[in-house]
């Protein structure tokens, strides 16, 4: 089984977002699975033209000549996609964003209805599943809404979203216990997905672990309620 995430961290390895990606896929790659961490923003991916050339023209290949070909050949590989990005303004970062959008050459000029909602057709039977990691350094899972909204397109298996993000880089011993526990369960969710294909509901609701108090935090980060 092979785990491979999509990490649209600006800052690349140094991010919060990482912190949990690497967790998980080191989770995978204890239950044995092949694991691959890519920093999309080392990597040259122009904005898609809208031509639709990869549907009408040319089907499946863009007229782009940059990275991107390369990234399809790795997504069309992976039995678990892991899309990662921090949260900055409601959403996804750009740099996820255009990777997303330069996805388009794996549809097809088909629409498909299903019970009134309207789609395209995979141009290739679609045997991938999608995993969501996202970070943001604020409280409230309120930050999050836009993303799951988002990726509830491609019905993900699992989606782990970590508010107080801020902390998981923290050296303080006392923070770093809870940082360590929590990213222990991101770890064991990793590895009951490569190990299971599912993940137990316990695990499920770890992931939501506090771990601050929001007063507490909101003051951490120098800043106060109103």
């Amino acid at each position: 089984m092979k785990f491979i995430a999509f990490n649209g961290s600006p800052s690349g390895a140094d991010s919060s977002t990482n912190v949990i990606t690497e967790a998980f896929l080191r989770g995978a790659a204890k239950a044995g699975a092949n694991t691959e961490n890519i920093f999309l923003i080392d990597k040259k991916i122009e904005y898609c033209k809208g031509c639709f050339a990869c549907w009408f023209k040319t089907p499946g290949k863009c007229v782009l000549q940059d990275d991107m070909k390369k990234l399809l050949d790795k997504y069309n590989e992976a039995d678990i996609v892991c899309f990662a990005s921090p949260v900055y303004t409601w959403n996804m970062t750009a740099v996820l964003k255009n990777f997303v959008d330069r996805l388009i050459p794996l549809k097809s000029p088909l629409i498909i209805n299903s019970g009134g909602k309207f789609d395209l057709v995979d141009s290739k039977p679609k045997t991938q599943q999608f995993v969501v990691i996202s970070n943001c350094g604020f409280p409230g899972n309120n930050n999050f809404k836009t993303m799951k909204a988002v990726f509830a397109s491609c019905n993900p298996v699992l989606e782990i979203y970590r508010s107080c993000g801020k902390l998981l880089k923290n050296k303080d011993a006392k923070i770093g216990a809870a940082v360590n526990q929590y990213l222990h369960v991101v770890e064991q969710a990793g590895y009951e997905l490569a190990k299971q294909n599912h993940i137990s509901e316990k695990t499920k609701s770890n992931l939501d672990m506090q771990l601050m108090s929001i007063p507490d935090y909101v003051k951490y980060i120098g800043m106060q309620l109103a």
